[in-house]
């Protein structure tokens, strides 16, 4: 038995094949038929858009699910600027909790403050009354811990990173995480996953990659996740990141193995290996390397055994160079079309130069990516400029270079290191600090929503070919858009008519959800609980 036809009529559709068609029919969860209104077939039911901007949803390429449903509502420390906001969030947040809870927050951001010095473990002690606090750092690759959770992980004392002040790092940093979110009942962790994918349907998401792994995410943790997978919300595909861990990663229902292995760690905690040191950092450290090539090499032989994508966590430039550098050794066993044909990835890929972006050229690497940070932290005056100086941070996530070049694309949002901001995204990567790196808003567009497919193992998915646009044939997944400032080319306005405006604060208001719908299902209707 065939589910209803549903005909949506009256609306702009950003259909490039048909730039004036204003309705689509779908049936049996593909678009069967689209054009204008006046031609438009039958159908068991109709849904008036009432001039509504209608587009391929969005597929957001790096998520932590748990972390980002944890995050909404919990402790939200981003908007604090100094230490001294931190505690006194902190003191709010722990006073209506049971004196033998955990308090988890994230968000901080010391490079920002006037005064860049975490509070200390003791006077976490205090502000929590005792309780055991674990606060990661906006980068989700540091943290603050009170001197309960650190007595609770005698681990980490002997563990590289670990600092008695509080603030851990490295080895440390995972030692504590796994004990603070072993707090999380089975419970929490459900309606944690389920806030976070029912704020990416909200926001037009209809498929999240879920990056998880060792020192980020239990595989029960990682497991739950996946099993919610369409399940009322956005399909979730998952990346195990464990080093040799193919078979694991499929075991686990994984698509790939890959996300969140660690090559370094993040800019944000000094710890994303670089080729030349950080400015700012006292020792002179230039951060670390969690991998060698040799492993990199071995882990994508494993990956070829298996049949499996493959894939690093790498931020900085000597960490993609190593990276890479397994890639050739791989590549001299399997041969470039083999290794080329398993479309593995890069997470993140921030500090580049032309001859690292050859690489993504040369084996065919995927680049997930994240607009948002340059957003954030780029630029003359942002945290990168203070860590890495005014040269590197412009030169950092050259999404312009590597698109201009013609490596893969798949932009996200890292969640809950940044929000699930889709249309926040493609603005940042239209308007990077940095002219040389700005996309156009309709390539910007696609890598945030095409690019997250293509970004897949073609085994995972039902026609690669027919995900991420609307047309005939294609999968009925797709959003349903007010468009404040109006539409151009099809596509939303999404940057102010002064260029004197645009940037991080640019006042044009963006596009605001009122459907989701993947394969046909509505996941998301405006004002639906």
């Amino acid at each position: 038995m065939t589910n209803p036809s549903i005909l949506y009529r009256g609306g702009l559709l950003f259909c490039p094949a048909d730039p004036r068609a204003t309705a689509l029919l779908v049936r049996d969860g593909r678009i069967a038929w689209i054009g204008a209104d006046v031609d438009a077939p039958r159908a068991d039911r109709v849904v008036d858009l009432d001039g509504a901007l209608v587009t391929p949803a969005f597929v957001d390429a790096h998520v932590h699910a748990t972390d980002t449903g944890l995050a909404l509502s919990g402790l939200d420390l981003s908007v604090a600027r100094s230490a001294a906001e931190v505690l006194e969030l902190l003191a709010g947040f722990a006073a209506a909790l049971p004196s033998d809870a955990v308090v988890l927050g994230h968000g901080w951001d010391e490079s920002g403050w006037e005064r860049p010095e975490p509070p200390s473990a003791a006077e976490l002690d205090r502000a929590a009354a005792g309780r055991r606090v674990y606060l990661s750092q906006a980068s989700i690759h540091s943290a603050l811990c009170s001197s309960a959770l650190l007595a609770a992980a005698p681990a980490a004392r002997d563990a590289v990173g670990f600092d008695p002040s509080g603030l851990v790092r490295r080895d440390a940093h995972h030692v504590v995480r796994e004990v603070a979110f072993a707090s999380v009942t089975a419970a929490q962790r459900e309606r944690a996953q389920r806030a976070a994918l029912r704020r990416a349907a909200a926001s037009g998401i209809a498929a999240v990659h879920e990056c998880g792994g060792p020192g980020t995410s239990s595989e029960a943790d990682f497991t739950a996740v996946l099993g919610l997978s369409g399940v009322g919300g956005p399909e979730v595909y998952g990346y195990w990141g464990e080093l040799m861990g193919a078979a694991k990663a499929r075991e686990l229902g994984a698509v790939g193995a890959g996300g969140d292995l660690y090559a370094d760690g993040a800019l944000g905690s000094r710890t994303a290996h670089l080729s030349s040191p950080y400015l700012d950092d006292p020792d002179g450290g230039c951060g670390f390397g969690y991998v060698t090539a040799e492993e990199v090499r071995a882990h994508l032989l494993d990956c070829a055994e298996q049949d499996m994508q493959g894939g690093f966590h790498a931020i900085g430039d000597a960490a993609v160079g190593t990276v890479l550098e397994g890639f050739a050794g791989a590549a001299r066993v399997l041969g470039v079309d083999r290794l080329r044909a398993g479309r593995h990835r890069i997470e993140h890929a921030e500090i580049l130069d032309k001859r690292l972006i050859a690489g993504f050229v040369d084996f065919g690497i995927v680049a997930s990516m994240q607009p948002a940070f340059d957003r954030l932290w780029g630029g003359e005056r942002g945290m990168y400029a203070s860590r890495l100086g005014v040269d590197r941070s412009l030169a950092s996530n050259p999404m312009g270079a590597m698109h201009g070049v013609g490596v893969t694309l798949a932009f996200g949002s890292d969640s809950p290191v940044t929000p699930l901001d889709p249309w926040g995204s493609v603005r940042a990567a239209a308007w990077h600090f940095n002219p040389v790196q700005r996309m156009s808003v309709r390539a910007a567009f696609a890598a945030h929503t095409r690019g997250g497919w293509e970004a897949l193992p073609g085994s995972s998915l039902r026609g690669r070919l027919a995900e991420g646009v609307l047309a005939p044939g294609a999968a009925a997944t797709f959003a349903v858009w007010s468009v404040p400032a109006g539409v151009e080319r099809g596509l939303p306005v999404l940057l102010a008519a002064d260029p004197e405006l645009r940037g991080p604060a640019d006042p044009t208001p963006l596009p605001v959800c009122r459907r989701t719908v993947l394969r046909g299902a509505v996941i998301y209707e405006e004002g639906s609980p």
